[in-house]
């Protein structure tokens, strides 16, 4: 096949997606993969094909103090090339690893276009981390280069491998950074490069991005995606978002994760659309929708810890250009989106993937939404609710994707260094994404948990999400994590940790009116019996970790004492009259 055919292949299924917005059952029924043949390469056959000529923002990144940086799709193509040119004249190779720890800063959108182009193996890395969590990540993630702004490329000192450092901004580095620096190569030098067009040497099959899983249960595993996973398979994600050519899209996810990629990279830049950036030392819910307004924002989209902050700062005016809203990352109560819905007459909907695939599961645009339901398999997923027990579809069991008769082309290749964990995931001709769902009428699909997350309560499946939900529903709960805390009567019994909304005070009275709450709101089965208030553990993703606050409980209880700061059901002799 050649690049031409290549090229048109994808905007055909592209441009028939499009074409079907608003009409999703006809989307999901008609959509095909397209074939791209053996050598796909998306930063040089999509997007430099919508980039060549084209004056349009492809990204513009604004500023607390108020500046911003645009950059339009031929300024990045050009820049891209010239990047390249220079990452293969410093010695960077097809199939290298380059971790690419920045912010959202332009810089990062130039690196991933450019080692796109050139095969060299992306590995986004949250500028969180410490040195102690970069030397696992160097390590097992083969790193050869390694491009830094100052602040974070100091932590490498710490870091030992054979890799090249790119220092990115050291123009503006403090004199004790440069020193520390020295022999970290200088990123603005790529300026001097020339622009010519890059030859394609990739394949389809080739290794484009590393992502570290976030890891809420064990050791973070490293997900490889090819040139055609992720960027070929981000077409469900365009679909799910909404997004539109012309459109203007901003999502709340920081680099170093895949949803970044999702949607400040590959499902806007699918169709031409602006990726809109608002950067900001601390989140701030009014700066952030004044933005929205100020920009014309069409497509938003950010996870539930944003949209329940949104609520709590009382943000009721609906900014001017928003068309669709949408939420991922774990799964959205529906008091989030009735209130949303009341304020700004906009449905938020949910959509579920992971970090070994792109979107799967969502409301479409034109979907009837299922409040807390998180939709249908989107356009091209083949996804089925799996027993665990019998191993046969079920109405209520683990989602799984089928690999025959043919693999997904949005599912990872496998984890990059680690065949036995690969043949895990893939056991029995399927994907096991972890996750448990229930079928609802007309197929929808509702999240119940983790697998390792679920537990019984005297022979009864508790689903945490679904005590979570009822929870926040409660004015005085900001967040909750449940999780089953063992009992010698009910094998566990209901447990939450709660973070509290502002201006709510720890102590007594709190607790027995969450109580009191989780009492007349769930079924006895599911009842809270245990409550405490604590800052939930999370991955720097920003996903609870559940196994922290579990480990927590096996451990109080095998020593035969009660958690400190606990408040229980039985110490409110009232609630049970």
């Amino acid at each position: 096949m050649t690049e031409t055919e290549a090229t048109r292949a994808f905007f055909d299924a592209r441009d028939g997606l499009l074409a079907l917005a608003g009409d999703p059952a006809r989307a999901r029924a008609e959509f095909t993969w397209p074939d791209v043949g053996d050598a796909f390469n998306w930063a040089l056959d999509v997007f430099d094909t919508i980039a060549e000529g084209n004056d349009t923002a492809a990204l513009r990144i604004a500023e607390e103090d108020g500046s911003e940086t645009i950059r339009s799709f031929a300024e990045l193509k050009r820049r891209s090339d010239q990047v390249a040119n220079w990452m293969r004249s410093i010695g960077a190779r097809r199939g290298d690893v380059a971790m690419l720890m920045l912010g959202n800063r332009v810089e990062l959108w130039e690196i991933m276009l450019a080692a796109m182009k050139l095969g060299v193996v992306i590995l986004p890395t949250s500028v969180v981390l410490g040195s102690h969590e970069l030397v696992d990540r160097v390590e097992r993630g083969r790193v050869r280069w390694v491009f830094a702004a100052p602040e974070d490329a100091v932590k490498f000192a710490e870091v030992p491998g054979a890799y090249r450092g790119v220092g990115v901004g050291l123009e503006a580095a403090s004199k004790d950074e440069r020193a520390a620096l020295w022999e970290w190569l200088h990123y603005e030098e790529s300026r001097a490069a020339g622009t010519g067009a890059i030859r394609k040497t990739t394949t389809s099959g080739d290794p484009a991005l590393l992502y570290f899983t976030s890891g809420t249960t064990s050791l973070p595993k490293i997900v490889v995606h090819s040139h055609t996973s992720y960027p070929l398979g981000h077409l469900t994600t365009m679909s799910w978002i909404g997004v539109r050519p012309g459109d203007i899209h901003l999502v709340i996810s920081a680099p170093g994760w895949a949803k970044h990629a999702w949607s400040s990279f590959f499902g806007p830049w699918h169709v031409g659309a602006t990726v809109f950036v608002a950067n900001y030392a601390r989140f701030d819910p009014e700066f952030l929708v004044a933005e929205l307004d100020r920009v014309g924002v069409n497509t938003f989209c950010a996870p539930p810890t944003v949209w329940r902050m949104l609520i709590q700062s009382r943000l009721d005016r609906k900014p001017r250009g928003l068309r669709e809203v949408v939420s991922a990352g774990e799964p959205l109560n529906p008091e989030v989106i009735a209130r949303i819905r009341e304020w700004w007459g906009l449905d938020i909907r949910d959509g579920y993937g992971q970090t070994e695939t792109t979107a799967l599961i969502g409301n479409m645009p034109g979907d009837e939404i299922v409040p807390g339901a998180m939709g249908l398999p989107l356009p091209g997923v083949d996804a089925v609710l799996i027993d665990p027990l019998s191993g046969e579809e079920a109405e209520e069991g683990e989602i799984c994707l089928r690999l025959d008769p043919q693999r997904p082309v949005n599912l990872m290749p496998g984890y990059f260094g680690d065949d036995a964990a690969t043949a895990r995931v893939t056991a029995g001709g399927r994907f096991h994404t972890g996750d448990v769902a229930q079928r609802g009428e007309g197929g929808v699909l509702t999240f119940v948990g983790r697998t390792d997350d679920i537990f019984k309560s005297s022979d009864f499946k508790v689903s945490p999400f679904e005590v979570e939900s009822a929870l926040i529903e409660h004015e005085l709960v900001a967040e909750a994590a449940v999780v089953g805390a063992p009992d010698d009567t009910r094998l566990n019994v209901t447990k939450a940790y709660v973070a509290l909304a502002a201006g709510a005070v720890a102590g007594e009275e709190t607790a027995r009116a969450i109580l009191a709450h989780a009492r007349a709101a769930l079924p006895p089965y599911m009842r809270v019996r245990r409550v405490e208030f604590a800052e939930l553990p999370k991955t720097t993703s920003g996903k609870i970790r559940r196994v922290e606050l579990r480990e927590r409980e096996v451990a109080a209880h095998a020593e035969g004492r009660r958690v400190d700061g606990e408040w229980r059901e039985e110490d409110f002799p009232d609630l049970k009259r």
